[in-house]
């Protein structure tokens, strides 16, 4: 086991392990700007492929050497249209390699670009583009245009660029170029260079915010090259290994993944929600950066295989899941790797130790029999799976973990470059966030106080590092509460530290639930202990200020369509007036319906580690409208958001209560 990372003088220092770890890398600790990225990277890997967008039409492919030279076209053609260092230019577009192009010949001009999706409400875009002071403007297309059309005018906007080879509008009060004009521009213009150094500013991102406007985070060149240098630790790609590519490229966490994975030669694949599990086995991807609700996704697909199958396959698959569970446990405990006895006695790790090595049989059989058929469905070549972006339930680790397919969990916020924190495939403690990453200091301080906590205590985390943002552009009083005097950024996070300096998060300070006899409830853990329930496929506890949790429940109607045939029903999901089990047809509102929901809820948070009576779930909706990107219930990565919601649902929230 390679020793971890350990405090000297009040700072996180690598050991000589991990610096063994990153000699095998294409070294960027002297880097100052991440623009300096792309000439480095294609010195030494120019004719690999760098990016593959196969869905694009044509296909996009695009070497090192090919992607560099865009990158300065595109640089180059900013400076000749009259872009000038740190201004300041609004990229609104989503995936594909030409953001990557835009995003980073921005920065080589010299400017600062402000991002968002083109998906995103015309509103808070136009925000962005007013709060950060742009004078530029990229967008996806002309529709994307379109949508902001009407409130241009009232910004200093001179340029548009449409990352599509549209036909420009000549009729517009700014002038506007499609992708093609512009890189013709940047052929005949001498780049020319810009001082830039780790303190320059590269990027505005706008958190969503709970309440208010969202806030523009700014990440200076140093910030991201923090993460470019030093992501090497959790995992080590070499050239040519694929990347497959599915969250919002403008999204901190996938982005400064991207700058690291790229900066080390990997093939980036680009793919979508509906064309992922296709993608997967037909390129076969090394690593994947993830959500949690990906991560579900995959987990629910492999679940309805399963229950597809005849009845005594069924039994088989899960009499094997259940050997392999108990043999995955054993090993954690004889490795001191189990979350909740972090450090067994010697003779609590021998005996984990026998029973792994008795269980290990039947362990290698199911593997053969079902979990490498399992990993055929990832590609087979998974070296790493990051998951990040939220809390990955507690079962969905245990599954991935008994398959075989490594998942390494990071920790971090858009403030923080994102990554503060991961756990290391060596040292890999399920339940946690890992270990600090180098440069990165944390502590545990008591939410009110503010006073620190000792080790294992439970408080709110506070971080520090190279990685932490410049502070909230044009907002001096936020940026004061969220970074204090000495450099401690305030994360919102509640959780402890383990002896051996792994992060356990325990939930949001801010979604911490009240009930009205003083107990504190973090739903994340109860929701993630109910998502285990195969008829449950989305869920979100509410109840501030009431007697007990209440939950919004969107089901898996696949798995439920298959229980009410197995019961000689049908579920008629239009039909509201079937409140009762009257014949063959239920609905949602029918008490069997009801009853089965019960009996899930109560089993599954009843047998969730930490189970206290008031964890128990009192009154339940079922939603048939999943919570979604599309319809403003969640982020880009794919987490709830619950103010959203309340608002949106108060009136059937309140009536849950008042029944």
């Amino acid at each position: 086991m390679l020793e971890t990372s350990t405090k000297r003088n009040g700072s996180l220092q690598m050991t000589e392990q991990e610096r063994l770890l990153l000699q095998g890398l294409i070294d960027y600790s002297q880097v100052q700007t991440v623009p300096e990225i792309w000439s480095v990277v294609a010195n030494k890997c120019g004719n690999t492929v760098a990016l593959r967008d196969p869905h694009a039409k044509p296909e996009v492919v695009v070497t090192y050497t090919q992607l560099y030279q865009q990158m300065r076209q595109f640089a180059g053609g900013l400076q000749a249209v009259g872009i000038k260092a740190g201004e300041r230019i609004s990229l609104i577009a989503d995936n594909s390699p030409r953001w990557l192009v835009a995003d980073q010949g921005i920065m080589m001009a010299g400017a600062v670009d402000a991002v968002r999706s083109s998906q995103a409400d015309k509103e808070e875009v136009l925000y962005i583009m007013a709060n950060s002071g742009s004078t530029a403007l990229v967008v996806e297309n002309l529709q994307t245009l379109k949508k902001l059309r009407g409130g241009i005018d009232d910004l200093p906007i001179g340029l548009v660029i449409l990352l599509s080879d549209e036909v420009p509008p000549t009729e517009e009060n700014f002038k506007v170029l499609n992708f093609s004009q512009l890189m013709e521009l940047g052929a005949q213009h001498k780049l020319e260079p810009v001082q830039q150094n780790r303190d320059t500013l590269a990027t505005l991102i706008y958190t969503s915010g709970t309440t208010g406007k969202p806030k523009g985070v700014m990440l200076s060149h140093g910030n991201l090259m923090h993460q470019v240098a030093n992501l090497g630790i959790i995992v080590q790609p070499q050239p040519g290994d694929v990347v497959l590519s599915i969250l919002p490229t403008w999204h901190s966490y996938e982005r400064s993944a991207e700058y690291f994975l790229l900066a080390q030669g990997c093939t980036q694949v680009y793919t979508n929600l509906r064309s992922v599990k296709k993608d997967l086995k037909q390129y076969k991807p090394h690593y994947m950066i993830a959500v949690p609700r990906l991560l579900e996704s995959i987990y629910e697909g492999v679940q309805k295989q399963f229950r597809e199958q005849p009845e005594n396959k069924q039994r088989l698959v899960n009499n094997l899941l259940g050997f392999s569970d108990k043999y995955i446990k054993a090993r954690r405990i004889s490795q001191k790797l189990d979350l909740n006895n972090l450090n067994p006695a010697i003779w609590a790790r021998i005996t984990a130790s026998i029973k792994a090595s008795a269980l290990l049989p039947l362990h290698l059989l199911a593997d053969k029999l079902v979990y490498q058929k399992v990993r055929q469905a990832t590609g087979g070549r998974i070296k790493q799976m990051i998951s990040g972006g939220g809390a990955l339930p507690k079962h969905i680790d245990n599954f991935f973990e008994i398959i075989g397919v490594e998942i390494l969990v990071g920790y971090g916020l858009t403030e923080t470059s994102p990554v503060t924190h991961a756990r290391r495939y060596w040292e890999n403690l399920r339940g946690s966030a890992g270990k600090p990453i180098p440069g990165t200091e944390t502590k545990i301080v008591d939410p009110e106080t503010r006073q620190q906590l000792p080790t294992g205590k439970k408080g709110l985390v506070l971080l520090r590092g190279p990685q932490i943002m410049q502070g909230y552009y044009q907002n001096p009083e936020a940026t004061n509460k969220a970074i204090d005097g000495e450099g401690w950024f305030d994360s919102g996070d509640l959780g402890w530290i383990t002896p051996q300096d792994d992060l356990v998060l325990t939930g949001r300070a801010k979604d911490t639930i009240v009930l009205t006899n003083g107990e504190n409830i973090e739903p994340q853990p109860i929701e993630d202990a109910c998502l285990r329930s195969q008829y449950i496929d989305q869920i979100m506890l509410v109840g501030q200020d009431c007697k007990s949790l209440g939950a919004l429940i969107v089901p898996n109607l696949d798995a439920l369509e298959q229980w009410a045939v197995s019961k000689n029903l049908e579920l008629c999901l239009e039909d509201a007036n079937l409140t009762q089990t009257e014949g063959q047809q239920i609905n949602l509102e029918s008490t069997i319906i009801q009853d089965l929901f019960r009996q899930e809820l109560n089993r599954e948070v009843k047998n969730r580690p930490g189970y206290r009576p008031d964890d128990r779930i009192g009154p339940f909706k079922l939603i048939l409208e999943p919570f979604s990107i599309e319809n403003g219930t969640m982020t880009q990565t794919l987490k709830i958001k619950r103010h959203v919601v309340m608002e949106r649902d108060r009136d059937m929230i309140n009536k849950m209560f008042a029944s």
